[in-house]
């Protein structure tokens, strides 16, 4: 049994004699998007991040399955692989809890004026800040109840009881007050301080954040993207900055690496990073762990 492991993954000699210990033959290939060190028929399975973004999935005639190591699955040609009966599994739960973490900071960052402060601090300036805000009492909603989102509900319950969800197929979980059904979103925007997008990018989803949407989020509100950037407006979003909205977090972006161009990078109200929630000193254990389990022969 041959498996593709690439360069996305930092592999150690005992992960590599693990999965040989379990019958895999392994073949490593540095890049994903070159010159691949098999014929791709020969690989029955594959661990990889943009692979089937660079290489044509149709040469793998012989696959069975895929790990991938992104907890998105916009970066496979879903169709095809149900069509084919391939297993596929993704990063589920190997990022959210770095995530749920960022997406606190962010909303912290913004109601304590820690870009105020921090320049301050470079300006040797002793200067108060008189209009902080504080989270406890505020209303957060998150969009998207996977895995990310519940680990982020968990988080800001720390602060707020009044923490809730909407997904395309809600459920009941203690870490949210209630969790409503997709057609309920605009109601909820208009009364939640925060909104946390962490739902997958799908046709369904895309450009979901229109201009027209976000003028339903409560005015004062802040809003934290760190799913993908193809489901908000940004160029709706630059305006309603300027008199709707507190503030936004935004990690993901529509084009990536971010123009230098951008007016996103000089928004006083933006907390802008590149695309960075998901790192964490943690993600290499859980991400082994998965793919240990998910590789087992069966």
């Amino acid at each position: 049994m041959k498996l593709l492991i690439t360069g996305a993954y930092q592999w150690t000699p005992e992960q590599m004699q693990a999965l040989q210990d379990m019958g895999w033959e392994l073949i490593f290939a540095q890049r994903e998007d070159g010159q691949l060190p098999l014929e791709a028929y020969e690989a029955e399975a594959v661990v990889c991040n943009w692979l089937f973004v660079h290489q044509d999935i149709r040469r793998f005639s012989n696959l069975k399955r895929i790990q991938l190591l992104s907890a998105g699955l916009d970066r496979v040609p879903l169709e095809y692989i149900q069509q084919r009966s391939i297993e596929v599994f993704n990063a589920r739960g190997v990022y959210s809890i770095p995530m749920a973490e960022f997406a606190l900071c962010g909303v912290l960052q913004l109601y304590k004026g820690s870009r105020t402060f921090s320049q301050n601090q470079k300006l040797r300036r002793w200067e108060k800040q008189r209009d902080l805000l504080e989270l406890f009492g505020k209303r957060v909603l998150i969009v998207g109840t996977g895995s990310v989102g519940t680990e982020t509900a968990k988080r800001f319950r720390a602060f707020t009881e009044e923490v809730y969800g909407v997904d395309l197929y809600p459920t009941t979980d203690e870490a949210y007050r209630q969790v409503y059904p997709l057609e309920q979103l605009d109601q909820q925007l208009a009364i939640s301080d925060i909104v946390v997008l962490t739902l997958p990018l799908t046709e369904q989803t895309r450009g979901l954040f229109s201009g027209e949407r976000l003028d339903k989020i409560k005015r004062g509100a802040v809003l934290v993207n760190m799913a993908r950037g193809g489901i908000v407006d940004e160029t709706a979003l630059l305006q309603r900055l300027e008199n709707h909205l507190y503030g936004a977090v935004l990690d993901v972006f529509s084009t990536e690496p971010l123009p230098p161009d951008s007016p996103l990078w000089s928004c006083e109200n933006l907390i802008l990073t590149p695309h960075n929630s998901f790192v964490s000193d943690g993600n290499h254990r859980r991400m082994w762990e998965l793919i240990e389990k998910n590789l087992t022969p069966r």
